[in-house]
C-alpha cells in the first residue's frame, strides 16, 4: 500500500537539528528545502496497491535517495549505508538521525517498478516542472518563451562482455543450456555434463579446455568445428523441447529468447563450408556483441574512437542550460537519428515552442535537413568544408537547382544536367569549353570537361553553407558548445558506464544523471538568488547606518581627540559576513554551474 509522509515536519528530523550545520546552500540542503515540493507521494500511486497490504516506504523518500545515489554515483549497497549514517543523506532525506530509511532491496526494487511501469522519466520530469515554476522557460515579460536547444550524442560503454566468436558461442550455448535445464529440473551443472556440454559450465575457460596451439589456423578450426556441433546439436533440443510447451508462455518466450541469440551468432560469425565451418571476414551488420547484453553494438564517435555499448541523444535548452530531452540509441546508430523525435520530447517536456535547433555536423546531412524542413522547423548544424587539391570546388560554381544551369568561374554556363533516380544529379561542362578556358590549371586536371555533382538537397545545403560563413555563425557555435558542456556533467555523473543491462535500464540511467544535472543547476540559481538578496540587504543596512550618522549632531566635526568612537552593535551586526550571507571558503557546498 502507498506510503505517504506528512506534511508537517518533525522537530527531531535530520534536517530540522542539523541543516545548518550541513549546509543550505549545498546541494542536500536544497534537497531538504525541496521536501513536499520536489516530488510527491501521490505522483507515484501508479506503482502500489492503493487498497491493501502495509504501508511503504514513502516514494518521495526512495526517488530523493535516487537522486542523491546519481549525485554521488554510489552503489545501492553504498547508497542504503550512508542512507543509515551519513548526516548529509539524513538531511536531505528529511528524517531522525537514528532512522533506518529503507534497506537496498526497497530503493531495488522501486527502480525496478519505475522501469517496469515505463516511469522511466518520472524523476526528470519533475526537475523540468521545478524549473517551470522556477520562470526558466519564461521571458521577462512572462510569457513562454521560443526555446533554442542544440542537439548532440556522447557513447555509454556497455555492462556486457565483449567476447570473441569462440567464447561469444559458449556464452549462448551456457544461456540456452541453462534455460533447458530449468525446465527439466535439475542444476545447470549436472544436466550440461549428462549431455555433453560440460566443458561450457564447468570450466573457468573455455579455450583453456583444447589443448591446441592457437597459432595454427588448422587447429584453431577444428576448435571452431567442435563448438559449432556442439551449438547445432543444443539448438536441436531447444526445438525439441519446444513442442511441448504453451505458445506463449513465460517458458516458451525464455526458450524461444536464447535459442534466437546462439541462432544469430552463429548465422553473423560463422561461414558453412564443405570444408567446416570458419569464421566470417569482416563484421556483420548490427553484431550482437554481448550475450549478456544483447542490446550492445559496436559503435564509433569517430574514425579513430570506436566502443562497444550504446549512445546518449541530449537536447539542451542553450538559454537556461537545462537538459530538456534524452534517448539512448544503439552503439552503432547515425548520430542524428531521432533528432526530430528529441525536438518534440523538448516542447512536450516544457510546454515551449523550439525554435531553432543547433547540431554539430553529424546532423547536417541532407536527408536531416529535409526531415525538419518538412517538419516546419529550423535546423542550424554544420556543412562539413569542401575539398578538391587546391582547385575550385563546388562552392565556388553559381548552382541555380530551380532554372537547371550551373555557372563556373570563367563565366562559361552549362544546361546538361544528369538526374539520378534517387535525387540531385550532374551538371557537365563541354570538354571542349573546359580547354579553351583560361582558368583550367585551377579546375581539372583531366583531358575531359568538368563535372559538377548536385545533391538531392543542394538547395537546404547551399543555404546552410551562406549561413554558416555569415556573422550569425559565431552565435551557433557558442549556442552548440552548451550541450557540449551538458554532456560533460552528464559523464561526471557516470554515464560514461552503464551500470546495468539492456537498453531500457540504460536509459533510466541517463535520465537520472539528466535529472540531476537539471536539479544541481537550479539548486545553484537558488543559492545566488539568495546570496545576491542578503547582499543586497546588507548594501541598504550600511547605506541606512551611513546616513543616520551622517545627520548625527557634530558628525561633520568628528570626534573629540583622544576620544573613543561609540560602537554600534547594529552596525557590527549589520556588516558581519554571517548576517550579510557570505560564505567562507570552508563552508560546504557544491560547483558552480553544475
Amino acid at each position: 500500500m502507498l506510503g505517504k509522509r506528512g506534511p508537517q515536519r518533525g522537530l527531531f528530523e535530520a534536517d530540522t537539528l542539523y541543516g545548518e550545520f550541513v549546509g543550505r546552500d549545498t546541494f542536500y540542503g536544497f534537497l531538504a528545502a525541496q521536501r513536499g515540493e520536489l516530488f510527491r507521494d501521490e505522483d507515484f500511486a501508479g506503482l502500489y496497491v492503493l487498497d491493501n497490504g502495509r504501508p511503504s516506504v514513502p516514494p518521495s523518500l526512495l526517488a530523493t535517495a535516487l537522486v542523491l545515489q546519481t549525485y554521488e554515483d554510489v552503489s545501492d549497497e553504498e547508497a542504503h549505508a550512508r542512507a543509515t549514517y551519513d548526516l548529509r543523506w539524513k538531511v536531505a532525506l528529511g528524517v531522525e538521525v537514528e532512522a533506518r530509511p529503507f534497506a537496498k532491496s526497497t530503493l531495488q526494487e522501486f527502480r525496478a517498478q519505475l522501469i517496469v511501469h515505463r516511469a522511466q522519466a518520472a524523476i526528470f520530469r519533475t526537475s523540468l516542472e521545478l524549473a517551470k515554476r522556477r520562470g526558466k522557460f519564461r521571458a521577462k515579460g512572462g510569457e513562454r518563451r521560443r526555446l533554442k536547444v542544440a542537439l548532440d550524442t556522447t557513447n555509454i560503454l556497455g555492462r556486457g562482455a565483449v567476447k570473441d566468436t569462440y567464447n561469444l558461442l559458449g556464452d549462448g550455448i551456457v544461456k540456452l543450456a541453462r534455460v533447458l535445464a530449468r525446465r527439466a529440473g535439475q542444476p545447470l551443472a549436472a544436466w550440461a555434463e549428462q549431455r555433453g556440454f560440460g566443458r561450457y559450465v564447468a570450466a573457468p575457460s573455455l579455450k583453456g579446455t583444447f589443448e591446441v596451439d592457437w597459432s595454427d589456423a588448422e587447429q584453431r578450426r577444428q576448435v571452431l568445428g567442435e563448438i559449432v556441433a556442439d551449438a547445432d546439436r543444443l539448438l536441436e533440443r531447444a526445438r525439441q523441447a519446444r513442442t511441448g510447451l504453451v505458445e506463449g508462455s513465460a517458458d516458451a518466450a525464455a526458450l524461444v529468447e536464447a535459442a534466437g541469440l546462439l541462432s544469430r551468432v552463429l548465422v553473423q560469425d560463422v561461414e558453412r563450408r564443405a570444408g567446416g565451418p570458419v569464421l566470417t571476414q569482416g563484421v556483420a551488420e548490427d553484431r550482437l556483441v554481448s550475450v549478456h547484453d544483447p542490446a550492445m553494438r559496436h559503435g564509433r564517435k569517430s574514425a579513430s574512437k570506436r566502443f562497444d555499448g550504446h549512445k546518449a541523444a541530449v537536447a539542451t535548452d542553450t538559454d537556461s542550460q537545462l537538459i530538456t530531452a534524452v534517448a539512448v540509441l544503439p552503439g552503432n546508430a547515425q548520430d542524428h537519428e531521432q533528432a526530430l523525435a528529441l525536438v518534440e520530447q523538448s516542447e512536450a517536456s516544457t510546454g515551449c515552442a523550439v525554435d531553432e535547433t543547433h547540431a554539430d555536423g553529424a546532423y547536417g546531412d541532407g536527408e536531416t535537413r529535409q526531415a525538419f524542413a518538412e517538419a516546419g522547423r529550423r535546423l542550424v548544424a554544420k556543412v562539413p568544408a569542401e575539398q578538391n587539391g587546391g582547385r575550385f570546388t563546388k562552392g565556388d560554381f553559381a548552382l541555380d537547382v530551380e532554372a537547371g544551369t550551373c555557372t563556373c568561374p570563367g563565366g562559361q554556363h552549362s544546361r546538361d544536367f544528369w538526374p539520378r533516380p534517387g535525387g540531385g544529379g550532374l551538371f557537365r561542362f563541354a570538354a571542349a569549353v573546359c580547354a579553351a578556358c583560361p582558368l583550367r590549371a585551377r579546375c581539372l586536371k583531366g583531358r575531359g570537361g568538368r563535372s559538377v555533382r548536385v545533391h538531392p538537397q543542394e538547395g537546404l545545403l547551399q543555404a546552410a553553407r551562406a549561413e554558416q560563413a555569415g556573422p550569425a555563425g559565431r552565435e551557433h557555435r557558442a549556442r552548440r558548445q552548451v550541450v557540449e558542456h551538458r554532456i560533460a556533467r552528464l559523464v561526471q555523473l557516470g554515464i560514461r558506464q552503464a551500470r546495468y543491462v539492456g537498453r531500457s535500464k540504460t536509459l533510466f540511467q541517463l535520465l537520472l544523471a539528466a535529472a540531476v544535472a537539471n536539479l544541481t543547476l537550479l539548486a545553484n540559481a537558488t543559492t545566488g538568488e539568495a546570496d545576491g538578496v542578503a547582499l543586497a540587504g546588507a548594501g541598504l543596512a550600511l547605506a541606512v547606518l551611513l546616513l543616520a550618522h551622517r545627520n548625527r549632531p557634530g558628525c561633520l566635526e568628528g570626534p573629540t581627540r583622544g576620544a573613543k568612537r561609540p560602537a554600534s552593535s547594529f552596525a557590527r551586526h549589520a556588516l558581519s559576513p554571517a548576517s550579510a550571507g557570505f560564505r567562507s571558503s570552508t563552508t560546504p557546498g557544491f560547483r558552480p554551474g553544475f
